[in-house]
């Protein structure tokens, strides 16, 4: 796979680079902006590879600081039936053309963009819900399909969380661990599909920069920018994003 490296794609994929690290420093939902732009850059189905890498680069600055947070004892429940997901995204990956791929991540985007919404707006209700090995097993395939085909299964673990009530600190310190390794797992299984190959890689060094302007500046503008405001100019950049990929083809 020959990647474009005109300078235009550069500098939107720089700045999907910077709304994913600004994303890890407490406005999670910007992660989506970051699938959007990658995919309209280099492709649906290249993103997935692309995004991967600056995920885990991600993860591996996270980690540390949340490590003393929660165990691992927490993640293993998880495990098998998002082991289970990753199969069947893989599959549906493999077996799916790039523009294919855009409508099945749009639909991915809108569905997490519900679930963020439905999250914040009837907590209450999901706080009841039985913790039963139905809701674990359903969770766990939701995000590891979703995670394999889009990188996007954040509001998923979330509500995870919320219907296991989960402390503040146990929220970070699972994620932190359970994310570094689920997208650890996914590395030779989209190395397998070309999606993550030398071509790839070499844009990745290209927008590490960006990450790492995304988590400074991430930093000082969450001090900054009322949180309400926030969400609301991310629901619907999120909306946009869903409905050009699953629409606008």
């Amino acid at each position: 796979m020959n990647l474009p490296y005109d300078a235009l794609p550069l500098v939107f994929a720089l700045f999907g680079a910077f709304c994913l690290g600004v994303s890890k420093t407490g406005f999670p939902g910007l992660a989506l902006v970051n699938i959007l732009i990658i995919a309209e850059c280099f492709g649906a189905k290249a993103s997935v590879g692309i995004i991967l890498p600056l995920l885990i680069l991600c993860d591996l600055i996270v980690y540390p600081l949340f490590r003393k947070y929660a165990s691992w004892a927490q993640v293993r429940p998880l495990l098998p039936a998002t082991l289970a997901g990753l199969a069947i995204g893989y599959f549906l990956l493999d077996a799916i053309d790039d523009i294919t791929a855009r409508k099945v991540i749009g639909s991915i985007i809108l569905l997490m963009l519900f679930l963020q919404l439905f999250r914040q707006y009837k907590k209450s209700f999901l706080e009841n819900l039985p913790d039963s090995k139905i809701f674990l097993f359903g969770s766990g395939i939701s995000i590891g399909v979703s995670t394999m085909v889009a990188n996007a299964a954040g509001p998923v673990y979330s509500i995870y969380a919320l219907v296991h009530k989960m402390a503040k600190e146990d929220f970070l310190g699972v994620g932190a661990r359970f994310f570094l390794l689920v997208n650890l797992i996914k590395v030779p299984l989209l190395g397998n599909l070309n999606l993550i190959n030398p071509d790839t890689l070499k844009l990745n060094l290209l927008l590490v920069p960006g990450i790492a302007a995304g988590i400074f500046t991430g930093r000082k503008l969450i001090h900054l920018i009322p949180q309400r405001i926030f969400e609301w100019l991310l629901y619907f950049f999120s909306l946009i994003a869903g409905l050009r990929l699953l629409i606008w083809s």
